[in-house]
């Protein structure tokens, strides 16, 4: 029996995309193993510069590791630098966004020939869905589901359109087959994933992001379903409505800002101005009062000044409770990466420390307002070290129960401030 070992270097979707490769091969008779595998599948990154690098180390540890076995690079860093992999790095196998059903065949012609395989195809932007069939990536009692992906956007600093290709939705029947089946795997909570999650359905006749969302809500046993990152111009009224309404669906929105100041957001491509997105988020927050908003946040974009980076704190410290924050990093083949006025590493750690700072007062602010209250915590994991159990409430607040639990139940506490 042939062995496998699989690594990941990035989102939530590639280490989706691993497990379901995983699935395949063992249906094909491989079994997995981490201490000498037959076989070694990396699937790269290439969001940051640092991911690339990282992407480039850990292949070459592979291949110091595992001399004799076959290496398999796929992912968006094989995507964009197949040629420099194939001339510089030589693993055995390379693929790109694409063809990732046709590894499990090219891995058998490798065990047998010992020969090098390529299969790249060039045209991301005319990629079709791929499907891999029902599998599941987990952290523990929660599944992560992709209903998507590419992107359309081509946000200035972003190299993903590239790599990904064009936005694409999954066929709807599939995605609510899927989740029926992790329900009846016993998973808690099942968190929707993609490139562009929110996109779904753009590219489809008879179903919105916000259908598919009723839909999956409606499916019986389902205790918790949580959207991983939404665009503000893709919450709509139905969505909202449903979070209202919907005791599964998560009290939660993860809604990419990037920048607070219009001067920043048109460089960036970013399609609202920072008084649109400011207006919605007051309105969600009305509508849903406890909702939890978080977001993510690039720092040091070309031409920042400090007034744009203050007009981002203030935008941020009226809209969030829970901030992600970035450094800019240039990636080449992106329009940014061309542009005059880029910004010093000591300002872009300078406004990342201010910005994290911030998103830990407003953090605290928020979750203080629960405190005395009794909130729902699906249990996650145990801290042998700290003999803890940690989870999460439906608005994403990281709770510390020194009681007696068992990972996987959902326990009703009354919230204390040393839980927070």
């Amino acid at each position: 029996m042939k062995t496998f070992s699989v690594y990941n270097l990035g989102c939530k979707v590639n280490a989706y995309e691993l497990s379901a490769i995983s699935s395949l091969l063992i249906k094909e008779g491989f079994k997995e193993d981490n201490e000498n595998p037959d076989v070694v599948i990396i699937n790269t990154c290439s969001v940051t510069a640092t991911a690339d690098q990282k992407s480039r180390q850990h292949i070459r540890k592979m291949q110091k590791l595992y001399p004799n076995a076959i290496i398999a690079v796929m992912g968006c860093y094989a995507q964009g630098n197949y040629k420099f992999i194939e001339e510089e790095i030589k693993p055995t196998i390379i693929l790109g966004t694409s063809h990732r059903k046709d590894v499990v065949e090219l891995i058998k012609q490798a065990l047998n020939d010992h020969q090098y395989k390529t299969l790249i195809e060039e045209n991301t932007r005319q990629f079709e869905y791929e499907e891999l069939g029902i599998t599941s990536y987990s952290e523990n009692v929660r599944a992560f589901l992709k209903i998507q992906d590419g992107c359309n956007n081509f946000c200035t600093y972003c190299i993903v359109p590239f790599r990904r290709g064009k936005m694409r939705s999954r066929n709807k029947e599939n995605v609510i087959k899927e989740a029926k089946y992790l329900v009846e795997q016993g998973y808690q909570e099942i968190v929707l994933s993609g490139i562009h999650v929110g996109g779904y359905g753009q590219d489809l006749k008879d179903c919105s992001f916000s259908d598919l969302v009723e839909e999956l809500s409606n499916i019986p046993n389902l205790k918790s379903l949580r959207i991983s990152s939404i665009e503000e111009s893709e919450i709509d009224d139905k969505l909202i409505k449903l979070i209202q309404t919907r005791d599964n669906l998560a009290k939660h929105l993860h809604i990419p800002l990037q920048a607070g100041s219009n001067h920043v957001l048109k460089m960036m491509n970013r399609k609202y101005t920072r008084e649109q997105f400011m207006s919605r988020i007051q309105e969600i927050k009305k509508l849903v009062p406890n909702v939890m908003i978080s977001g993510d946040v690039i720092v040091g974009f070309p031409q920042e000044s400090e007034e744009d980076f203050m007009e981002t704190y203030n935008l941020c410290k009226e809209c969030f409770d829970m901030l992600h924050v970035f450094p800019y990093s240039q990636r080449p083949g992106t329009y940014a990466a061309r542009m005059e006025g880029q910004i010093s590493p000591e300002v872009k750690k300078d406004r990342s420390k201010r910005l994290l700072e911030l998103s830990n007062e407003l953090y605290h602010a928020y979750a203080s307002k629960f405190i005395g209250q009794d909130v729902t915590v699906l249990i996650e994991k145990y801290d042998e070290k700290q003999q803890t159990y940690f989870g999460h409430t439906s608005n994403y607040l990281e709770v510390k129960i020194p009681l007696e639990s068992k990972v996987g139940e959902y326990k009703t506490i009354k919230l204390q401030k040393d839980m927070i």
